[in-house]
């Protein structure tokens, strides 16, 4: 296992985002998390997960039923209760979730339209957030609408996951059309990436796939990718990340790669700006 980078800087805010469905948004939010927390004998991360997406996938992946929530994130967007008070553990040690419900897609709506909407979950995350997280990863919805806007405004970086396929490659293009919109309105300093997903070694046209995004993004993709692994699938029904439900699976190294490699840009880009 890689040894994580120590952050500089935090929390590291992190979305993970793309406007198609069942491209890995929620496995990557979950088994990246999971990755960070597991430090290596240094001192552990401590990790926020927030789920955006009305679906609460994510919240059902960590054993959370979304119907007996009290609080959940729309309260903080709606600035009814704090991020920190909506937060709850999970069952893993330094892995913490704000959960989600169906009650977003109401939220997505009321939203909309009121002053400076675009800025509710950024305006969280300062004071006792930054004193008790240092990554906060954004599972956001498969639509561009206020909760996903919400996302980007916020993070440092978005991680875009886009499985081997070619309706996936095609709408990455799109997808990026909009968040050079956010740059230009409301976050200019926004960076992604490309995380390769549900690749298929013994299939042709996921190394052709692979090849065609690798040559058309450049340096924007990541070097780790992630394969099609039975096991990820397995994990989110059981309620634990891959990281605990098949450790030494093949997918569990390649999020702990995906992590260190995070992880090392994170600071290669802090030192940057620190010397500029």
């Amino acid at each position: 296992m890689s040894t994580v980078p120590v952050l500089s800087a935090k929390p590291f805010k992190i979305a993970v985002g793309s406007q198609k469905g069942g491209v890995s948004k929620t496995t990557t939010t979950l088994s990246l998390g999971a990755c960070l927390t597991e430090s290596n004998g240094q001192p552990a991360h401590n990790v926020l997960l927030i789920d955006l997406d009305p679906q609460a996938n994510l919240t059902m992946a960590l054993g959370v039923n979304p119907s007996g929530l009290r609080r959940m994130i729309g309260d903080a967007l709606l600035e009814q209760s704090s991020l920190l008070a909506v937060s709850r553990e999970s069952a893993v040690p330094h892995l913490d979730l704000a959960p989600a419900n169906q009650g977003l897609l109401v939220l997505d709506k009321v939203l909309f339209g009121r002053p400076g909407f675009e800025y509710r979950l950024r305006q969280q995350l300062g004071g006792s957030i930054a004193e008790q997280y240092d990554v906060v990863i954004f599972d956001c919805p498969p639509a561009f609408g206020t909760l996903t806007m919400n996302a980007l405004t916020a993070a440092d970086l978005l991680l875009i996951p886009v499985p081997c396929d070619y309706f996936s490659a095609r709408s990455l293009q799109q997808f990026l059309e909009l968040v050079e919109l956010v740059r230009h309105n409301t976050n200019p300093a926004l960076r992604y990436r490309i995380l390769i997903t549900m690749f298929d070694k013994r299939n042709r046209i996921s190394h052709i796939i692979q090849d065609q995004i690798r040559r058309k993004y450049g340096s924007a993709v990541l070097n780790t990718f992630i394969s099609i692994d039975t096991k990820l699938r397995e994990s989110p029904v059981i309620g634990q990340p891959i990281t605990q439900y098949a450790p030494n699976s093949r997918s569990a190294q390649e999020y702990h790669a995906l992590a260190t490699e995070l992880m090392q840009d994170e600071q290669t880009q802090s030192s940057s700006q620190a010397a500029a």
